[in-house]
């Protein structure tokens, strides 16, 4: 029996999917194949690495030229990228916008980098912007104009990050960062910009946005109110709001075919009840016990979940 007839039978029998028998059965012909999201991954990789590199030189060879002459390097690698992204990029649409080349978003991506890296320049030279916080807050906004103008789901979550960054550095510049208005900022946070997403979308403006939106605020709400599960008089009712929103996510996930809330449902609610568990449990054998056991059946019941997904789509 060859390997082909064997990808049938387990195709008939449901122990593959149809994708991935398509794959596999490429994989035995010799067939090509796509590695776009492999590519996509290494070149977003070498970008980093490039700013990495710049922002090295700069630091270790480059600092004796002067600011003027920094100052003015950083602005042209800012100036070339934004240029060809603006001269070669299509006309903005509320639609989905297809990228003209394959490297477009990644020149997008290195502008914002090197956007950030120059703001943070002035700011430690100069101090221009008082203090780290405002730096956060314009390349946030930069960031967003730019994702929305050049369609680029990439750069939202780079702006949403920036702007996480200064929420967190705005608290501790009023000297109030204790955890429990780091956690009500973070909820805030969160369920805003599940609201935005949810708003954008029925507006008709980039409505494929709204994965990005929804995807963040959620790990958002979810990483607050685990965060608050230890907490010695109000950790039980933290539990219970986690428990509740991961319900909330498993039914979505299941209604929507989307996937990824129902492990986070799942994985967040295992976190939780975990956490408590934990401080009950009698030593380090019996907790190790535990999440064998325990993380095991999980692994094993959101991989069946996954498969039936795969079918169902």
């Amino acid at each position: 029996m060859t390997t082909l007839n064997r990808l049938e039978r387990w195709k008939a029998a449901g122990v593959i999917s149809a994708d991935q028998h398509l794959l596999l059965g490429s994989l035995v012909r010799h067939e090509r194949i796509s590695v776009f999201v492999e590519l996509s991954a290494l070149l977003y990789i070498g970008v980093l690495s490039i700013v990495g590199g710049v922002i090295w030189t700069f630091r270790d060879y480059v600092v004796n030229l002067g600011d003027a002459v920094i100052f003015s390097i950083l602005a042209f690698l800012v100036a070339v990228p934004l240029y060809y992204c603006f001269t070669r990029g299509k006309p903005y649409d509320n639609g989905e916008v297809e990228s003209p080349s394959l490297i477009f978003d990644y020149v997008l991506y290195f502008a914002c980098l090197m956007f950030s890296a120059t703001l943070g320049f002035a700011e430690t030279r100069f101090t221009i912007f008082n203090g780290w916080s405002t730096h956060l807050l314009i390349a946030s906004i930069a960031f967003g104009l730019l994702a929305y103008r050049f369609d680029n789901r990439f750069v939202l979550s780079l702006a949403i990050s920036t702007l996480a960054g200064y929420l967190g550095l705005k608290i501790d510049a009023f000297d109030v960062a204790d955890t429990h208005v780091l956690r009500f900022t973070a909820l805030v946070f969160g369920s805003s910009l599940a609201g935005l997403g949810v708003w954008l979308h029925r507006q008709e403006v980039k409505p494929h946005f709204l994965d990005t939106f929804v995807h963040i605020g959620a790990n958002v709400i979810m990483m607050a109110t685990i965060s608050g599960v230890t907490e010695g008089n109000t950790g039980l009712l933290y539990l219970a709001a986690l428990l509740a929103l991961s319900a909330l996510a498993i039914y979505l996930g299941i209604r929507f075919s989307r996937f990824a809330f129902v492990a986070y449902g799942t994985l967040y609610g295992y976190a939780g009840i975990s956490v408590r568990l934990l401080e009950h449990l009698g030593g380090p054998t019996l907790a190790l016990w535990y999440f064998v056991i325990t993380g095991t059946m999980v692994v094993i019941g959101l991989t069946v979940l996954a498969r039936r997904f795969g079918r169902d789509e």
